[in-house]
């Protein structure tokens, strides 16, 4: 990556985001919808290979229309 992943802040419950997962195997429940070819965030529309930042966690757009935990950034 070349540039810092914008910083998104908590997910809020009254905005669209898309699940958060650990991997990118793991079996979503199945009662949720989920998109392809973007992955949303309050609201927000990403592209897939998107890395945004919710606090510290790095999280990353995946095929499924979800979010794949990718760790932490510590800030510089």
């Amino acid at each position: 990556m070349t540039k810092h992943p914008r910083q998104v802040g908590a997910p809020d419950p009254e905005h669209k985001t898309s699940p958060i997962l650990d991997e990118v195997d793991e079996d979503l429940p199945v009662d949720i919808d989920v998109e392809t070819g973007v992955c949303y965030f309050n609201d927000v529309a990403y592209r897939l290979g998107d890395y945004v930042l919710s606090g510290s966690e790095m999280l990353r757009c995946e095929e499924r229309g979800v979010w794949v935990r990718e760790g932490e950034m510590r800030p510089d």
